[in-house]
């Protein structure tokens, strides 16, 4: 059965057809969405600037809200041990040796040493969480960002057809876009970070901006998904506004823009670490702050002026309003989170005041693909909750860093 969703009605990329009907209201051309039974939504954007020119089941086993995103069946870890000429070698033993990093037993006196995830690793026995490498893997992205961040004024000093609104409903597209295809997070944050990346130095009109948007998804899906869609996938959900060549032109002049320099740390690469980092050791994981932690990170997706804090910081703050909104009694705040954030409750002001409006507003916005995404029950309703008018002050009041038991 077909689903119907608002259409991408605020873009112009319609090609001069004169079949077409030459309207003059608010009620520009758009055809209606159609859904296939194993393809996502058809959207055709004809009218997307129209609006945006006039204004400038509850389970006690946790599992992560990533797991439940995937294109293709997942395949399960490899096993940690290799066989090297009828001799079995530890995976960790072998890269000791390679990389010369030094055993836990030795490092537990160093006091830059993570000692949490060494309990994450004997507690959890994931390999997939790098106990060994996490700090060096996290220090790395937080240098790497500053390298990888759009400007914060292209729409002012750039672009001359394209606004902020219309950047705001072209990304809102393509959250509902990701939920249909049921692409995994890292997905539609790379495509957002593509987009700016490429709109900071490259002039775009009105009626090329819905290809970028799906170029960038397309590049971005290849990146991170196990099983991309196809470059028909995305003329087709475009309604075939856009022709296949067209699609991959605009992906080679975007992975040439940028230098083939696909990996760039997004809000989404920190929230991970920031989100067991929030919980104490013998805590179980709360898929509900984790949710509520997410809900408030793609918001961030949706307004351009939020390009003026880092991906690290719009995670440590989406971390802090979660805990708050989920318990505005507690302060959100500890020692343990400002050592793995790297972050002082007072450096996150300016950037959870940002966060605190986009919350409080959601359900007035015009933009409702991510609250309505977060409205559902395997996202544990979390865009339903109420966020509180106000964040106390004390709570922005630095406390002395604790010392980290065992």
């Amino acid at each position: 059965m077909a689903k119907k969703r608002a259409p991408l009605g605020n873009i112009t990329n319609q090609k001069k057809d004169p079949r077409l009907p030459n309207s003059s209201a608010g009620s520009a051309h758009c055809s209606k969405l159609k859904l296939a039974p194993t393809q996502p939504v058809c959207v055709n954007a004809t009218s997307l600037l129209t609006q945006a020119s006039s204004s400038s089941k509850s389970d006690d086993v946790y599992m992560s809200v990533d797991e439940t995103k995937s294109t293709c069946d997942s395949y399960k870890s490899p096993p940690r041990v290799e066989y090297i000429e009828n001799e079995q070698v530890s995976i960790e033993r072998k890269a000791f040796s390679n990389l010369y990093i030094t055993p836990i037993s030795q490092t537990t006196t160093n006091v830059n040493y993570c000692r949490r995830d060494v309990l994450s690793e004997i507690e959890n026995k994931d390999p997939q969480l790098c106990p060994m490498f996490a700090c060096d893997i996290y220090n790395h992205l937080r240098a790497a960002e500053a390298k990888m961040l759009p400007a914060v004024d292209y729409m002012e000093t750039v672009q001359k057809d394209v606004n902020s609104s219309m950047r705001g409903i072209l990304v809102d597209w393509l959250v509902e876009v990701s939920e249909e295809y049921r692409l995994v997070p890292e997905t539609l944050y790379l495509t957002v970070n593509y987009i700016d990346r490429y709109l900071s130095g490259n002039v775009i009109s009105r009626q090329k901006f819905q290809l970028l948007g799906v170029a960038c998804m397309m590049v971005a899906a290849k990146y991170e998904e196990i099983c991309a869609p196809q470059a028909e996938e995305f003329c087709y959900i475009t309604d075939n506004t856009y022709l296949k060549d067209e699609v991959l032109d605009m992906e080679c002049a975007v992975l040439n823009y940028l230098k083939f320099e696909m990996s760039a740390p997004t809000a989404k690469c920190f929230l991970r670490r920031f989100f067991r980092a929030a919980h104490g050791v013998h805590e179980a994981p709360s898929v509900q702050l984790e949710c509520m932690a997410n809900y408030i990170a793609e918001l961030s997706l949706l307004d351009y002026t939020m390009l003026s804090h880092s991906p690290s910081l719009i995670a440590a703050s989406a971390i802090f309003l979660a805990k708050y909104i989920l318990d505005p009694t507690r302060s959100p705040w500890n020692s343990t989170l400002q050592h793995y954030t790297q972050y002082g409750a007072t450096e996150l002001r300016g950037c959870l005041m940002d966060l605190h409006r986009l919350c409080s507003n959601a359900h007035v916005s015009t933009l409702p693909a991510v609250r309505d995404k977060y409205s559902q029950h395997k996202y544990k309703f979390v865009a339903n909750k109420f966020c509180p008018s106000i964040i106390p002050p004390e709570f922005f009041k630095s406390s002395s860093i604790d010392q980290f038991s065992n």
